[in-house]
């Protein structure tokens, strides 16, 4: 590795049904971690509905995703909008509910969904400057809705939901099954996801595979820059 690589995380609140998945962004910051690399954590400064985790259904309070988020990066923690998708080595977005409900309204509006601006900003400056791009579970329709008018055809999967791959499909991306333990990469616009938790029922020893897959491949575009 040429000299130490800085590695951006973008959450989306803390939680699986209402930002980040937790285990899934806790499971990112250890492969980073153990990657030798320096990380920095972004979310948007926004509004989010919270779920109830025990009831599964909404409680009819907001939050704020950048306070939640905040839960996960012990604080350090830095508002997307001030950052440039090139100002770091390569960027990871775990999933969770949130990647659909706050950095994007995937959730709602499917194929024609779009990304949060500040976060769509971020990934298309990414990709136009060749900064590696990692997705986790449902986060790589993130990708999909930031580049569907304008930016490349990426190579993406979101596991086998038949469904949610249509959708992407229907926002040009290119769907590729793959199973919880295993990461789709797409070596020419440096984007590699990988299913995790959109395999509900997965175990987490699993997850983690996929993950690790992910981080090795964004630290290994990194360090070759």
């Amino acid at each position: 590795m040429k000299g130490e690589r800085t590695i951006g995380v973008i959450l989306s609140g803390s939680g699986f049904l209402d930002g980040a998945e937790i285990q899934e962004s806790v499971l990112t910051l250890l492969a980073l971690d153990e990657s030798g690399v320096r990380v920095r954590v972004f979310a948007p400064d926004t509004e989010l509905d919270e779920i109830d985790h025990v009831t599964r259904q909404p409680t009819g309070r907001k939050r704020n995703v950048l306070v939640e988020a905040a839960r996960i990066a012990r604080s350090r923690i830095e508002n997307v909008a001030n950052v440039r998708g090139t100002d770091v080595d390569g960027w990871v977005l775990p999933g969770g509910y949130g990647a659909a409900k706050n950095l994007s309204d995937f959730a709602v509006k499917g194929a024609d969904a779009t990304a949060h601006p500040e976060v769509a900003r971020v990934i298309r400056e990414a990709l136009d400057g060749n900064v590696p791009v990692g997705a986790i579970c449902i986060a790589p329709a993130v990708l999909a809705a930031a580049t569907k008018d304008e930016g490349p055809r990426l190579q993406l999967t979101i596991g086998d939901d038949a469904a949610t791959a249509d959708a992407l499909r229907a926002m040009g991306a290119r769907h590729v099954d793959a199973p919880v333990t295993d990461a789709v990469v797409d070596p020419e616009h440096r984007v590699v996801t990988a299913p995790a938790y959109m395999y509900d029922d997965a175990r987490i020893s699993d997850v983690n595979k996929g993950i690790r897959k992910v981080v090795q491949q964004v630290v290994a575009w990194a360090s070759e820059s």
